[in-house]
């Protein structure tokens, strides 16, 4: 568990929850799914002790489902939200040591970047002046993000530009945009694999033998749309919620609760922008695969047309040969000196007049 007091003056951080509510700032609470698991009572304990109230005991089941879905909720004093990020889905922890990842993992097949679309899912609960976050052990974007927060207070990093959040809700919609990053980078490797796919399908002279592969990314397509559905529904059933604010209940006054909705806005469209990329993939799958079958049907259209071609020019000379191959005994040229020239020249001379009509009428030609 980390415990971070957040002020405008700095950032300080521990491992146990304080006696009592900061005089200012407010408090983030960072820990592990099977750490809140065994400390939500302390949890529940210091959440009465600093603000009179704490989670509903459907919240706290919704907090360590594993399996829960992208969604929002809310009371008249705190909202939750859910939201699922890029991480191993089926992560465990060990009893005797919360915090601790297991090294067990679940084998998928299919390509590297086909195994990183699975997900799990990290609450957070924003009070007034608390946030508290129950996320999978090891969660990079929570450690990153806690890293970049620790970094911000010394001086290189404000004169870059990095300013703290100002409130729990900021704070929560800060690591959900970094949450959804890992989404928008995933999308370059995606199309960058399903490109390669592509150029394989419609290689004139490669065999695609992928197939399995290309069926596991269209279901994982399928999948993660799925999954940018339910986090766009959470996050426009939280600005919903947002426009129900007044002023007066957050710090900032109009101005920071102004700035809180343009950020959740803001994650609303890099959403969508997932979304819209996704579905865009799942199209260029399909049609992929469509043009596949098509270049494989022309192809096959060609050597059909051709082999059509070569016989209707052999044809007429099965034909001669025929005539002059019946047990008649008289048969004009048969007793010629020059009637078996006679014959090939007449062969020849069909098979030439056939060929240049076929390749002028593009029987022979190759369609490109």
């Amino acid at each position: 568990m980390r415990v971070f007091h957040i002020q405008p003056a700095g950032i300080v951080e521990s491992d146990a929850l304080p006696e009592r509510l900061p005089a200012t700032g407010y408090v983030w609470i960072a820990c592990g799914r099977r750490e809140f698991e065994l400390e939500q009572g302390r949890v529940q304990a210091a959440l009465h002790a600093w603000i009179g109230l704490a989670l509903v005991d459907l919240h706290i089941a919704d907090l360590l489902n594993n399996q829960l879905p992208s969604h929002f909720d809310y009371t008249s004093q705190y909202d939750v939200l859910v939201f699922r990020r890029l991480a191993a889905g089926h992560s465990e922890t060990d009893l005797a040591q919360p915090g601790t990842v297991l090294t067990q993992k679940t084998r998928r097949s299919g390509p590297p970047v086909l195994r990183r679309i699975d997900t799990s899912p990290v609450g957070f609960a924003v009070f007034d002046r608390v946030l508290l976050t129950v996320h999978p052990a090891g969660c990079q974007v929570l450690d990153q993000y806690a890293s970049r927060l620790l970094a911000s207070v010394n001086g290189a990093s404000r004169t870059a530009g990095a300013n703290l959040p100002p409130h729990p809700a900021d704070l929560m919609l800060r690591i959900v945009n970094q949450m959804v990053d890992g989404y928008l980078e995933l999308r370059r490797e995606l199309t960058r694999q399903l490109d390669h796919w592509q150029a394989e399908l419609l290689h004139p002279k490669t065999r695609f033998n992928n197939w399995s592969s290309l069926l596991d990314a269209r279901i994982s397509l399928h999948q993660l749309d799925e999954i940018c559905e339910d986090q766009r529904s959470a996050i426009q059933d939280w600005i919903e919620a947002l426009e129900e604010w007044e002023p007066g209940e957050h710090d900032g006054g109009q101005r920071g609760l102004d700035l809180l909705r343009v950020r959740s806005r803001d994650v609303l469209e890099h959403i969508e922008r997932v979304v819209h990329h996704v579905r865009r993939l799942e199209q260029n799958a399909e049609t992929a695969v469509q043009m596949h079958f098509s270049a494989q049907s022309n192809r096959t259209n060609d050597i059909m047309r051709t082999l059509t071609a070569l016989t209707a020019i052999f044809l007429p000379l099965n034909l001669i040969a025929g005539i002059f191959g019946m047990n008649f005994e008289f048969i004009p040229l048969v007793h010629q000196q020059a009637g078996f020239w006679w014959a090939v020249g007449s062969m020849l001379f069909t098979a030439a007049v056939l060929g240049v009509l076929f390749w002028r009428k593009r029987y022979l030609a190759r369609t490109k």
